[in-house]
């Protein structure tokens, strides 16, 4: 079962507020600040982050079990924990991109 958490856009600005993912180069908003979920991602110049996920917009779902989740699916990010408590993937589907998340704690 998946349910929606969030629509993530690409964007070329650095907004006020943003956190940063240190692995990933990349800066985003927190999606439960904004009335329809929508997170903002800001990629530094040298962002190792795959280029879908630089250029596509993306849905984000919760999921029960993410490696169940990604299993047979055209895997862009293999699952890692972002933050102790929260675990995510990327994967595409045709060609939409789609954001796995399980909350592990």
């Amino acid at each position: 079962m998946s349910t929606f958490n969030h629509f993530g856009v690409p964007t070329g600005t650095k907004m006020d507020g943003m956190a940063y993912l240190e692995g990933g180069k990349v800066w985003y908003t927190d999606p439960e600040t904004t009335p329809y979920n929508i997170e903002f991602l800001f990629f530094e110049p040298d962002s190792p982050m795959p280029d879908a996920l630089k250029t596509k917009c993306h849905a984000a779902f919760m999921v029960d079990d993410l490696a169940a989740a990604v299993e047979g699916q055209n895997v862009v990010i293999e699952p890692f924990e972002v933050f102790p408590g929260l675990s995510i993937a990327f994967i595409l589907q045709d060609a939409a991109l789609i954001e796995l998340m399980q909350q592990t704690g």
